[in-house]
């Protein structure tokens, strides 16, 4: 199964936040939207993902003083990023590795969607239920020995 394919089921429904936005503004974003990321841009183009972790960093550093800290702070620099012909096993493979849950998928400069370890393993279970039933299908329409 392809990124592009994970992408299919989930939908591409972007969440992003300006680099100069407040960790309070993104927060109440990831929030309302019931997302555990957010892709960071600076004059168009992506700078940084947000998650709930480095939420959690900054906001152990910064005290108090965390809803004011710019996301730019905050954020995960040049995290890394899925393409829309990388193999399933090859982003779990980075997922694991690196130790990152979130991955922005691009096409050259275009963000064209972010894949959890959630949608991963969604597109798991919804591969593996398809071939089930191809599997029993073939099985149930398998020839009797008095017909062959």
């Amino acid at each position: 199964m392809l990124v592009s394919e994970i992408l299919a089921i989930k939908g591409k429904v972007l969440f992003t936040v300006a680099s100069n936005k407040t960790l309070a503004e993104a927060v109440s974003i990831m929030t309302e939207q019931d997302v555990g990321s957010l892709v960071v841009f600076d004059r168009g183009r992506m700078v940084g993902l947000l998650t709930f972790r480095e939420v959690l960093l900054a906001t152990q550093r910064a005290g108090a003083a965390w809803e004011v800290l710019p996301v730019e702070e905050a954020m995960l620099k040049d995290p890394f990023v899925a393409t829309l012909s990388m193999e399933m096993d090859e982003l779990r493979r980075l997922m694991v590795e690196h130790h990152q849950r979130y991955l922005p998928v691009m096409d050259d400069t275009m963000l064209m969607g972010v894949v959890s370890f959630h949608d991963v393993a969604k597109a798991v279970l919804e591969e593996q239920s398809f071939e089930n039933r191809m599997l029993k299908n073939y099985i149930k329409n398998w020839p009797a020995e008095d017909q062959v």
